[in-house]
Parts: structure tokens; C-alpha cells; sequence
């Protein structure tokens, strides 16, 4: 059962949820403008879903290495 510490050490910051979110928000635009057969528009919705997604990916990762870790008692 996990304490919760490990709850903290295993929640990512908002800040990369936030990021996430509006990746996947500017996918779905990007989808839709596709469907309507708006090229220019997917392609701009599309590139900025994909660099969100990966400065999301990068803040996660930074935030999972150096995040708050229990202190050892020793």
C-alpha cells in the first residue's frame, strides 16, 4: 500500500499536466481541422501539439529526477 510520500513522489507537478493538457487540446484541433480539409491550420495545430507534447515529456522527466525524494534518516 503506498504512503504518502510515495503518492507525492508518484503525482506529477501541474505544471507538466498543464502543458499535456493543451498538447492534447491543439491534437484534437488539429484533427478536427484536418477533417474539414483546413491543411494550413492542422499542420500549425499539429507542430504545436507535437512541441507541447515533448516540453511536457522533458518537464516530467526533470521533474521525476530531481523532485521532491524522501530525506534518509541515516
Amino acid at each position: 500500500m503506498p504512503t504518502s510520500m510515495d503518492a507525492l513522489l508518484l503525482r506529477p507537478a501541474q505544471e507538466e499536466l498543464t502543458v499535456l493538457y493543451y498538447a492534447l487540446m491543439f491534437l484534437v484541433v488539429a484533427l478536427i481541422a484536418g477533417a474539414l480539409g483546413m491543411f494550413g491550420v492542422a499542420g500549425i495545430a499539429t507542430q504545436l501539439a507535437w512541441v507541447l507534447f515533448v516540453i511536457g515529456i522533458i518537464l516530467l522527466v526533470v521533474s521525476f529526477v530531481t523532485g521532491n525524494r524522501p530525506r534518509s534518516v541515516v
